[in-house]
């Protein structure tokens, strides 16, 4: 579902830029986006946990996710793009949980860890290969074939879905029930949120993070093409491929590491590789400088893709919130990539690419200085997951 879930949004930026766009446009219509996503992350997380049709919370998001993207090719209007996007992060909030929730519900808690590494493993496998399809066939036939592809994809996505046996999804155990511990089938409310300190040291500090991160990406790829003229589709294809190539050895090293001694030097380490991605990417804009910059966003996203969902299901494992919780670290997750793409581009149009980037960088020090910090209180929930000696109801399906 890698390519159905992002539709045009990686090439939206080089998009709209082609379009006669401004930086800072671009930015707010990114960000309107992201904040309707952000408002939605957590309530979708909750009708994840209810819901006993886990798979439709995929299913139905991803084609409104298709059907948003294509308004963007028929129409570059400021408030129609807003609406696309606005559409797209609405329907895109329930997946995150619901992927989460299925994983759980198939692999328990015991097997999350390992399935849940496998499962982003292959997530970015899909990016690196929709990404480099994208970037072909957008430089021969335009961003019209990009759209295609991503149907495309889309329509085997829901077919993949609809092949996970319902009955081998296991309800109780997808919203953090185990058959051991709260027999009586009563979740705990949601104020065990609010009173569960690691879970907000971890929504601060990757908030933060993603303040900084979120814009790297788009900007920087609006930089290189506006400074080199370079075929915009094909140039954001490679930093994609980068990056995701990048996370597929990142999560797979972060699901090691998890299981060896636990999730706090897996997060602190993708703290410390934006900072020097800033630098980076604030000297070396051109077409070379997209190694480094997106080999370090890969270290950092990948570490960050195993290490949050498997820290948040053990943080509130027994509560019966687990998806509640997913759902509600991605909000506040999302307050900082959705007001990064603004922040970024009003920057970059003021002070020039340079500047920004060394700005956006900074605010994982932040995140480091929190998570240094709330060491003695993160540690303890960070600690090494419980050994796999639980089966699943579905191990061999997972």
């Amino acid at each position: 579902m890698a390519d159905m879930q992002a539709g045009i949004g990686p090439f939206l930026g080089v998009f709209l830029l082609a379009h006669g766009w401004q930086s800072g446009w671009i930015g707010t219509v990114m960000t309107i986006g992201g904040i309707a996503g952000m408002v939605m992350t957590a309530p979708a997380g909750a009708l994840v946990d209810e819901t006993t049709h886990k798979r439709a919370f995929v299913v139905i998001p991803g084609i409104c996710v298709l059907a948003a993207s294509a308004i963007v090719l028929f129409s570059q209007e400021f408030w129609l793009v807003a609406l696309s996007q606005v559409a797209t992060a609405i329907a895109g909030a329930a997946i995150g949980p619901a992927v989460a929730g299925i994983t759980l519900g198939l692999a328990r808690q015991a097997g999350f860890n390992r399935q849940n590494g496998r499962n982003q493993a292959f997530n970015h496998a899909g990016n690196v290969v929709g990404a480099a399809l994208s970037g072909l066939l957008g430089w021969l036939y335009g961003f019209t074939a990009v759209f295609l592809l991503a149907a495309a994809f889309g329509v085997l996505s829901i077919l993949s879905v609809l092949m996970i046996p319902r009955e081998r999804i296991d309800d109780r155990a997808a919203r953090g029930l185990e058959d051991d511990i709260d027999t009586d089938g009563k979740a705990s409310g949601f104020r065990v949120l609010l009173d569960c300190k690691p879970l907000l040291v971890l929504a601060a500090a990757l908030a933060l993070f993603h303040l900084g991160n979120g814009a790297m990406l788009p900007l920087y790829g609006l930089a290189v093409v506006a400074a080199k003229q370079i075929e915009p589709a094909s140039f954001v294809a490679i930093t994609i491929v980068v990056a995701q190539t990048v996370m597929i050895g990142a999560s797979i090293v972060a699901m090691r590491m998890a299981e060896r001694s636990g999730y706090w030097m897996v997060l602190l380490i993708s703290f410390v590789a934006l900072p020097v991605r800033g630098l980076i990417a604030a000297g070396y804009i051109d077409e070379w400088g997209v190694y480094p910059v997106q080999i370090l966003d890969g270290v950092g996203a990948g570490l960050q893709s195993v290490a949050v969902p498997g820290l948040v299901a053990r943080i509130l494992s027994g509560t019966g919130r687990i998806n509640v919780g997913q759902g509600a670290v991605m909000t506040v997750q999302g307050l900082g990539a959705s007001c990064s793409p603004a922040l970024g581009g009003w920057i970059a149009q003021s002070l020039g690419y340079g500047p920004m980037f060394l700005i956006l960088g900074g605010f994982a020090f932040g995140s480091i200085a929190l998570w240094l910090a709330f060491a003695p209180l993160l540690r303890p929930a960070c600690a090494r997951p419980p050994d796999r000696t639980v089966a699943g109801p579905a191990e061999s399906m997972a």
